[in-house]
Parts: structure tokens; sequence; C-alpha cells
């Protein structure tokens, strides 16, 4: 069975904080640890009332420093609003605290509305058309020395931490293809080029030093419960929130309610339905059948998880559920 994996946005609820959040992040780590998922990635997020995991690397840095085993990393570094030096410096300074257990995924989107983008002093349209150059300069600054190298990531030089290119279009699946790299595609809140994104990779592929075949990770929105009626009431803060997005005016992750009845409006319950489409949402056997028919349809190599439950002793619950989901569809 393809391993599992954990997403973890670090959701600042309502009425909590973020010294809350990111103490949740650890736990939920060491419950994803315990029950042997493969990694749990943190997503750079920039001025989401909902959303702890900004600072990626230091958040990251905490989370491994709870664990023991688990992989942890970005999904992701959104590139353009960094340089890759700066990058290669903090990744190569988590491999050195955290030797073999550092990912580093890369994404090419903001991680924001475009005028915090600005304050984050980032030359969009440049910044963007700079995205391959800056991974393969990136990698280079995270590989062994070469001779006469002017540019040196101190720490970062030979710590080799494995790069991801993450996309929810055909762009990054070009990209990956051609450097040979891992690809993960955020289905969990981008379905529809899912497929064609995949195949384009898989063709496109070129062996490398870092890959000699094509490997796939693809995310889902997971809400695992006892029945498929409690599952439904936890999801619904997922639902309450991409409709806050939607209407530009993102909060704190909201509490569940018994029906989404007058929250929404049908054009926005079609919209939300859509994205969220290859959720999984349900008890045990819902559940199973659901991720049995997502990796049929995706034929991946490893599924993560972004588990948006309110409630942490749900979360939790959820991560357990997954964890015995995975070893029956295993058995």
């Amino acid at each position: 069975m393809i391993p599992f994996s954990i997403l973890d946005l670090s959701p600042v609820v309502e009425g909590g904080t973020v010294a809350q959040s990111l103490a949740n992040s650890r736990r939920l780590a060491q419950e994803a640890e315990a029950q042997g998922y493969k990694r749990v990635w943190l997503a750079e997020h920039h001025g989401m009332r909902g959303i702890a995991s900004a600072a990626t690397s230091q958040v990251i840095q905490h989370v491994a420093a709870g664990t023991n085993s688990i992989r942890v990393g970005a999904g992701g570094i959104m590139l353009p609003n960094h340089s890759p030096l700066v990058i290669a410096e903090q990744f190569g300074t988590l491999e050195a605290l955290f030797p073999g257990r550092i990912d580093l995924g890369l994404g090419r989107a903001p991680g924001t509305d475009m005028l915090t983008a600005r304050a984050l002093r980032r030359n969009m349209e440049a910044s963007a058309e700079n995205f391959p150059q800056d991974v393969v300069d990136l990698m280079a600054l995270l590989g062994p020395v070469q001779p006469n190298q002017k540019i040196v990531a101190v720490p970062g030089a030979d710590s080799n931490v494995p790069v991801w290119l993450l996309g929810s279009s055909h762009y990054s699946a070009h990209l990956a293809g051609m450097l040979g790299l891992p690809f993960a595609f955020a289905s969990h809140f981008a379905p529809d080029m899912l497929l064609s994104a995949l195949e384009i990779y898989r063709e496109r592929f070129q062996p490398s030093q870092y890959l000699d075949k094509p490997q796939v990770m693809v995310g889902v929105m997971g809400v695992a419960a006892d029945t498929d009626e409690e599952a439904k009431f936890h999801f619904t803060s997922m639902q309450q929130s991409f409709v806050a997005l939607r209407r530009g005016a993102p909060t704190a992750f909201p509490a569940p309610v018994e029906s989404m009845e007058g929250l929404w409006s049908e054009q926005e319950k079609i919209m939300v339905e859509h994205t969220l489409q290859y959720a999984v949402v349900g008890g045990p056997k819902t559940a199973r059948d659901q991720i049995a028919r997502f990796l049929d349809l995706t034929k991946a190599d490893e599924l993560i998880i972004s588990m948006p439950v309110f409630d942490m002793e749900a979360r939790l619950k959820s991560v357990r559920l997954f964890a015995k989901a995975r070893a029956a569809l295993a058995a």
C-alpha cells in the first residue's frame, strides 16, 4: 500500500491563538508519527487569519523537534517570495538539525493576495518568469560545491535536501518532468487539471540524478469520523472557510455547524462542492472506499491528506482512522 502523509496549515481556530495552533501542529505530527505516516508538510501562506504557518521553516523546526522519525517539510515554500540562497540556508540548517528528515516542496504561486504579495517585496511578474531558473539555482546551492563556485550556501551546500515541485496546473507538471523531480498535485483544492497534469508529468519525465522514474503525490481534504454524519458535520468548517475565502474575507477557522443552509448561496455551494470534489469525508467504510476510488483514478505513489477539523481531539481521531483505512486497504 502506498504511503499516507499529512498536509498541515496550522489552523488558527475561532477563539484560538497562534501559540495553540503551533502546539497543535506538533501534536498532530506526533500522532502521525505514531500511526505510521510517512511525512508531515507545512504550507506557506501569508495574511490569512486562519493559518499560522507563514514562517514555514520555523514551524518545520518546531514540529521536527517534537518528533523522532517522521519526515517534516514544506508543502510548500512559495519560491518567488524568496531568494534561492535564503531558502538553501534555511533548509540546509534544518537538514543539519534533523538529518534525513527534511523535505522541500516548491510552489510558484504567492500564497496570498496581490497586496500582501507586494508587501513581501515580491516582483510578481519577474519572479514567476524566473521560477524555473530559481529552482535550478536552489538545487545547485543544496548540492555539492563545484570547482570555482562563487556563491556557496552555508549551511546548505551538500545537504542534498530532497526537492519536490508542487502544482495545480500543467506548468509544474512540465517542469517537474523536465527536471526529473517528484511532483505533488494540489488536487485537494484544484481538481480540474489533476489527471491531465499527471499524464503530462509521466509522459515528459526525464530520469535524473534525483529520481529514476516518475513519483507522484496527490492531495485530498480528508475528515474521517465514527460515522458519515459526524464527518460531514466536521467538514462544514472547511466549507465555511472556502466560502469566506471566495468572498475575499478569510477568517479564523470556523466551528462546524449542523447545516450549511443559509450560509452559502446556490452558486457558492456549487463552486465549493466542485473545488472539493475529491474530498474524503465519512465514517471508516466510506472513507476507505473513497480513498480506494481516488487512488485507482490517479495511480499515485503517495497520498497526502489535509485534515480541516476544528476540534483537535476530532482531528487526531481522523488521523488514526485514516491510518486504519490504509491498513485495511493494504490487507
